[in-house]
């Protein structure tokens, strides 16, 4: 226990708040092995063990070994799984069996846990029904494959995976900017002044990056339609292909980045100012007051975002998984 300054006690731990994380797609693959040696392996594989068949009864119990994740370990969350499948397959030259979980929903929160408890149950339940013909079993290797959703894309375990986990699996990563020539403009009356220093540009500039793409300029421009038509005429007819602007997108009387967006006679694409909207809110509801919009002047594609540092970096995680498709739509790619 840990005491506060009040002199109240509270404990030493506790379950993360994740109410102001969005909802994306989850998924996590978690693997390991049983070790069966050469007593029990040829009798797990032939399904001749005493109390039954082995492996489709570790798979049985690796999907409701997900399900009780939450219940298992205190402090994680009880998610409502809409995938779980487990597969178990013999490996001859070290008489083991592999094992994998594979779990998926849509939340706010990872789905990695489900998977590893997965894991465990099968294993155990290998082991269970192996040891009245061998006790002398091992479980190994146990360890996350990959994960996929939220805001670290995918991330796969240092130690790889073989081609035919990645046959079966497919895990895909957005796809990036690769080196696309990129600008950010701030817009702000004040920060053109020198009154106070930026920090949506700078952020949104090192996301840019983060996903592959080439920040060529950076620019603090005052609020009004035809500063900024003219720095995006610009910044277009020098083969920018993104271009995020920063701030103007309020109910503010000076809030008119949205009126320079539009007049410049490019191609409104409302599908995406609307996602930044609807998903923005499971942040605040305040997004629902964002005027937002997006806007293809020939290969330039032009986001106006809100102002707000944090706001500013939630929509380009928003962003970030259509990004490079879009681009490469663009470019008359197609829709894979």
């Amino acid at each position: 226990m840990n005491e506060t300054m009040s002199g109240e006690m509270t404990a030493a731990f506790h379950m993360a708040d994740v109410r102001n994380k969005r909802i994306t797609r989850r998924r996590a693959v978690a693997v390991g092995e049983l070790l069966a040696g050469p007593v029990a392996y040829p009798l797990i594989v032939e399904r001749r063990l005493p109390k039954g068949d082995a492996m489709v009864m570790a798979e049985i119990a690796g999907l409701q070994g997900a399900k009780m994740a939450s219940a298992l370990m205190p402090l994680c969350h009880p998610l409502a799984l809409e995938l779980v499948r487990v597969y178990c397959e013999p490996v001859p030259e070290r008489l083991a069996i592999r094992v994998w979980c594979e779990c998926a929903s849509e939340a706010r929160t990872g789905v990695e846990m489900e998977a590893l408890a997965g894991i465990n149950a099968a294993l155990l339940t290998l082991y269970d029904l192996s040891k009245p013909v061998e006790p002398a079993l091992e479980i190994s290797g146990i360890r996350l494959l990959f994960k996929e959703g939220g805001k670290s894309g995918l991330w796969l375990h240092p130690q790889g995976m073989n081609d035919a986990e990645r046959e079966r699996f497919q895990p895909r990563a957005p796809k990036g900017l690769q080196g696309a020539r990129c600008a950010v403009v701030t817009l702000s009356d004040r920060a053109s002044r020198g009154e106070y220093a930026d920090e949506s540009g700078p952020r949104l500039a090192q996301g840019l990056r983060a996903q592959g793409g080439e920040v060529v300029s950076e620019l603090v421009l005052a609020d009004g339609i035809e500063p900024l038509a003219t720095q995006l005429r610009s910044l277009a007819t020098n083969g920018i292909r993104l271009c995020l602007c920063t701030g103007g997108t309020g109910l503010g009387p000076r809030d008119l980045a949205p009126e320079a967006l539009q007049s410049l006679g490019g191609r409104r694409v409302d599908g995406l100012a609307q996602m930044l909207r609807s998903l923005s809110a499971q942040h605040t509801q305040m997004a629902w007051l964002s005027r937002a919009e997006v806007v293809q002047l020939g290969d330039m594609l032009i986001f106006a975002l809100p102002g707000s540092p944090r706001a500013a970096a939630q929509c380009l995680d928003i962003l970030a998984p259509v990004l490079g498709h879009a681009l490469a739509m663009i470019d008359g790619g197609g829709h894979a």
